[in-house]
């Protein structure tokens, strides 16, 4: 009986450390990012009221030198907020949405529209707000690359319903016993001839009598 006693008591005494530990970290949190925020917004109003000089030296006597830039984006992203509107957020996305302001201004727009503030809605929030990117589809190339590096440009298959560019380059290849590169070639030759205006196509009219 005694036995059971210590082992129901030992039971509560687990169950009240676990909640305190876990109320002791949720209180631990909130205090850290309250501090971060608060410290941001002091920072930055210091920047403002020193001169280039003095905001210099306080930096470099508090050893804060080339790690006030990220807490001036704190600043600046979230200057319409309180340290404590923000205390339910963990620092490390306090930092994601600072340091990422444009991407995620949709988001910390959002919060304001917001009685409280959490974790989870903030989660939420970047969640919509990271859509899959649309890959740009890639621009036709004729260009291919050959083992030592040089290239060569290839022409697509052509396709046509009545064949004609097929038949009509066949004729020419059979007739004047010339490659298809060649013919096309010369062919793509008189084209920029005529775009640059080098050539004139002239209609020849016959009279007929």
């Amino acid at each position: 009986m005694i036995g059971q006693v210590q082992n129901v008591i030992a039971t509560q005494v687990d169950s009240k450390a676990i909640a305190l530990s876990e109320y002791i970290s949720w209180f631990s949190l909130a205090d850290a990012t309250k501090a971060i925020v608060h410290h941001a917004f002091w920072l930055a109003d210091q920047k403002q009221k020193l001169s280039p000089k003095q905001y210099k030296k306080l930096l470099a006597d508090q050893g804060w030198k080339g790690e006030e830039k990220k807490y001036l984006k704190i600043a600046a992203a979230f200057s319409k907020f309180s340290p404590q509107d923000l205390a339910k957020i963990e620092p490390l996305t306090v930092y994601l949405l600072a340091n990422n302001s444009n991407k995620y201004k949709p988001v910390i727009d959002t919060l304001l529209d917001l009685n409280i503030i959490t974790q989870e809605a903030v989660r939420s929030l970047v969640k919509q707000q990271r859509t899959p990117k649309r890959s740009k589809p890639e621009k036709p190339s004729i260009w291919r690359r050959t083992k030592n590096g040089g290239r060569y440009c290839q022409i697509p298959p052509i396709h046509s319903e009545d064949e004609q560019t097929g038949v009509i380059l066949q004729k020419m290849i059979d007739s004047e016993g010339l490659s298809a590169q060649k013919i096309v070639a010369e062919a793509i030759a008189l084209r920029q001839a005529y775009k640059e205006g080098r050539l004139v196509l002239v209609n020849e009219e016959k009279n007929v009598e």
